[in-house]
C-alpha cells in the first residue's frame, strides 16, 4: 500500500489481511511519506504478519537514519523486511554493493532485501542480501530474473534468498484504466526504468493484473509463480473500505 495511509485505514487494512491469512503487508516510500510509519501502523493491529517497505531508496535515506527511525517507531526487527534501492543515484549497483557494511552494522537483525531489475542487480541480490524485491515484471520476465539471483547465490556459494516482487493489481470495470495511468507515470521516471520497460517489451498498461472480479484476480496472480513471496500492489482509492475490498479480491 502506498505510505502516508491515514492510521485508521492502515489499522482496518493489517486487521483484515491477518484474518484472511496473508504472509506479510508491505508499504512503498515515497518524498511525502515514510513508509516506515505506516508499518508501524500495521504493526500496531497485527501480531503475526510480517512487516515489509519497498523500497528506501539511499538517495534520500541513509543507514543511520533509517535504524534511528526503526528505533524511534518501536518496530518489530523479527518482523521486519526493509527494501533497499538506488533511487536516482549514479552507478547504482556500486552504491548498493559500497551501502551493505553500513546498512548491517546498523541495522543488525533486519532483513535487508534488495530491489532488482537488471541482471546483474538480481546477481548482487542473491550473493549479498537477504532477499531480492521484483518491481514491474511480467510472470516470464520474473522467472528470468530470478534464475539470476539464484546465479548470484551459487557463485557466492550458499542458498538463495527468497524472491519477493511487487504485482500492480486493480479489479473493477475501470482496472485497465488504474494500471494503465500507474504504468505511464513509472516508465519514464528515470533511465533505470526506461531501460527496464525497453527489455521488457511489453505494450504500454499490460504490465501488471488488470480483471474484473476475484476468480480472474487468482487466476492472473497464480501465474507469478517464480515469486517465493508475491506483494499485491493494489490500485485503489485510499479508504479502509476499497482497500479491504481488494485484500479480500487478493486473498491467498
Amino acid at each position: 500500500m502506498a505510505a502516508g495511509l491515514d492510521e485508521p485505514v492502515a489499522r482496518a487494512l493489517a486487521e483484515r489481511c491477518q484474518e484472511l491469512g496473508y504472509a506479510s503487508l508491505w508499504s512503498n516510500d515515497h518524498p511525502g511519506a515514510n513508509g516506515l510509519e505506516t508499518l508501524a501502523a500495521f504493526a500496531s493491529a497485527s501480531d503475526r504478519l510480517d512487516l515489509g517497505v519497498a523500497v528506501q531508496a539511499l538517495d534520500r535515506h541513509d543507514p543511520d537514519a533509517i535504524a534511528a527511525k526503526i528505533e524511534e517507531l518501536g518496530l518489530p526487527r523479527d518482523r521486519l523486511w526493509l527494501g533497499i534501492g538506488a533511487g536516482f543515484s549514479k552507478r547504482s549497483l556500486t552504491k548498493m554493493r559500497d551501502a551493505l557494511p553500513a546498512l548491517r552494522s546498523t541495522l543488525g537483525e533486519v532483513r535487508l532485501v534488495l530491489a532488482a531489475m537488471g541482471p546483474r542487480m538480481c546477481r548482487l541480490a542473491g550473493a549479498e542480501f537477504d532477499g531480492a524485491f521484483f518491481n514491474w515484471m511480467t510472470p516470464d520476465f520474473a522467472r528470468g530474473a530470478r534464475s539470476q539471483v539464484h546465479e548470484g547465490a551459487r557463485e557466492a556459494g550458499h542458498e538463495a534468498p527468497p524472491v519477493f516482487g511487487y504485482v500492480r493489481t486493480a479489479v473493477g470495470p475501470d482496472a485497465s484504466e488504474r494500471l494503465a495511468a500507474e504504468e505511464g507515470f513509472y516508465r519514464d521516471l528515470h533511465d533505470g526504468y526506461r531501460n527496464h520497460f525497453a527489455r521488457l517489451g511489453e505494450p504500454e498498461g499490460t504490465v501488471g493484473v488488470a480483471v474484473p472480479d476475484h476468480d480472474s484476480a487468482q487466476r492472473e496472480l497464480a501465474r507469478y509463480e517464480s515469486l517465493d513471496e508475491l506483494v499485491v500492489r493494489g490500485l485503489t482509492s485510499a479508504t479502509a473500505g476499497a482497500m479491504t475490498a481488494l485484500a479480500e479480491a487478493a486473498a491467498p
